[in-house]
């Protein structure tokens, strides 16, 4: 598995990173930790969760889930770099939610006993809390590095104009700011490409797809229907929706003689400022799929059928002005 540095900091991260929101309630914990074990002899070093996965199984038990694989040993958590997330509410108090100073204070020790674990990687910000300042949000995250606590920051589903406020509060601060940014980034959902993409090309934040596949619909979900193979209501109105485009995606997939799933995360390694999809399996078999996704390469002629198939944009304002 190739490594690369993650945004413009000197960690390096595999170019896949392990997504575990299945982990502990739709995944059970010895398929999960059967799972991390796969990913570090497959070379995947880079690991995502969130305080608040667990759901039906209670928020915060995927974090106990890793806390528990961490804690066999043999150097698991000194090979990973682990990244989670700070944001949703953990209770109904008003104070264990969003990114006030007390909450990411109070919520990075909470992850820290349920990790099993002295620091973590790469703390993210789950959403953007426009109520916060940023020299708020600083003030705590410096306390938390200079604690050891924290290594690197991160957010995830902030836009291009927050990231940029974000790095010109922390230069200020003579801190180092956000290293990467989370964003729904697949060929169906390009929005990112107008502002947050250049944002952080320039701001050196590593871009971080989640939902690659847009939950499926890219890994070849019209050969799977016609199989056989049911799919949820939302799912089947998306293939609705999409079904032209999908159509041709698969066929095209299937003239290259590669999986549509390969061709989806292919792509997003090839696109600007894009350091690791995350991908999320449920299963082994899923997980061990997606390896293959970075063996490929796809040459100008593919990448281009693939943009008249799923039109990207132009980075603001060229997509819309003169």
């Amino acid at each position: 598995m190739d490594q690369t540095h993650l945004g413009r900091s000197g960690l390096s991260v595999s170019r896949l990173c392990l997504g575990t929101m299945n982990f502990g309630w739709k995944t059970d914990e010895a398929d999960s930790h059967a799972i991390m074990d796969r990913a570090h002899a497959e070379g995947v070093n880079f690991f995502d969760t969130a305080n608040v996965y667990g759901f039906d199984a209670g928020k915060g038990r995927t974090e106990e889930v890793l806390g528990s694989w961490f804690a066999q040993g043999e150097g698991r958590r000194e090979r990973t770099v682990l990244a989670t997330k700070v944001y949703g509410g953990m209770s109904d108090w008003p104070n264990d939610t969003f990114l006030s100073a007390r909450n990411l204070v109070r919520a990075c020790d909470a992850s820290l006993r349920r990790l099993q674990t002295d620091w973590i990687d790469l703390y993210q910000f789950h959403h953007s809390d426009p109520a916060t300042p940023w020299d708020e949000i600083w003030q705590a995250c410096e306390t938390l590095v200079a604690q050891g606590k924290v290594l690197y920051v991160g957010s995830s589903n902030h836009a291009g104009w927050q990231l940029a406020t974000a790095q010109a509060t922390a230069r200020a601060r003579h801190f180092t700011g956000l290293v990467s940014e989370q964003s729904i980034y697949n060929l169906l959902t390009r929005d990112i490409e107008l502002e947050v993409i250049p944002s952080a090309e320039h701001h050196g934040i590593g871009i971080l797809p989640w939902s690659p596949l847009q939950g499926g619909l890219l890994a070849g979900v019209l050969a799977k229907t016609e199989g056989g193979r049911r799919s949820s209501e939302q799912v089947q109105q998306a293939v609705q929706e999409h079904r032209p485009a999908l159509q041709a995606y698969e066929d095209a997939c299937a003239e290259w003689g590669l999986a549509p799933a390969d061709v989806g995360l292919a792509w997003l390694l090839s696109r600007p400022a894009v350091t690791a999809p995350i991908v999320g399996p449920r299963t082994m078999e899923q997980f061990t799929g997606s390896l293959a996704a970075t063996g490929i390469t796809l040459d100008r002629a593919q990448l281009d059928r693939l943009d008249e198939l799923f039109p990207g944009k132009e980075p603001a304002p060229m997509d819309y002005a003169w």
